[in-house]
């Protein structure tokens, strides 16, 4: 993987970009970016490895992960002044790739923000777009899958089977070609080997 092609990539498609080496300056940057704002996290192992949560303000952020999966939770992110998610892959071209089963995730990196942050790991980087989509959906999401008690075809041998199974959290894909209008969107690059 080529990190430098692929922040001049990012940056050439006017994504902003942040690197930072280890995950601990990753969330102390995070933290102070957002302070005064409402928070909205999306489903993401990355910033949960990085400890960002002990780090928000009480009462300023939302995350199901953190507050249980009820739908005020997830309006409540959904409407809030920023947004933070990971992403399954980046190619080195500079597209972001995420799948998701809910949707939350992927509706809130296309609209309804300031400002969104895609936190993720350098390792997440791939040469080019087939090889991202193929990392997102057999390493991410079957990772992902494992972590949830769904009984998908994935789940056993760590292949996406394309799977019909109403258990599935692989419903969608959403490919960020370059920030929604209106919207700014930052990339923060951790060289630690964090997520999945």
């Amino acid at each position: 993987m080529d990190v430098e092609k692929t922040i001049a990539n990012l940056q050439h498609r006017r994504f902003q970009v942040r690197r930072f080496a280890t995950g601990a300056e990753a969330a102390a940057y995070l933290a102070e970016a957002v302070r005064g704002k409402t928070v909205g996290i999306g489903g993401c192992k990355t910033v949960d490895q990085i400890g960002l949560w002990d780090m928000l303000e009480d009462g300023k952020a939302f995350w199901h992960w953190k507050q249980g999966a009820g739908e005020e939770i997830y309006a409540a992110a959904a409407s809030a002044d920023v947004y933070i998610t990971g992403a399954n892959a980046i190619s080195e071209d500079g597209e972001i790739l995420n799948i998701d089963g809910r949707g939350n995730r992927l509706a809130s990196q296309l609209y309804g923000h300031e400002k969104v942050y895609v936190v993720s790991s350098v390792k997440k980087i791939c040469p080019d777009f087939d090889s991202a989509l193929y990392r997102a959906r057999n390493t991410a999401a079957t990772e992902n899958c494992r972590r949830f008690p769904a009984q998908t075809p994935c789940k056993q041998d760590g292949k996406c089977h394309d799977c019909r199974s109403p258990q599935r959290i692989c419903n969608a894909l959403v490919v960020l070609w370059a920030p929604m209008m209106g919207m700014e969107t930052e990339i923060v690059l951790i060289d630690e080997p964090l997520g999945m």
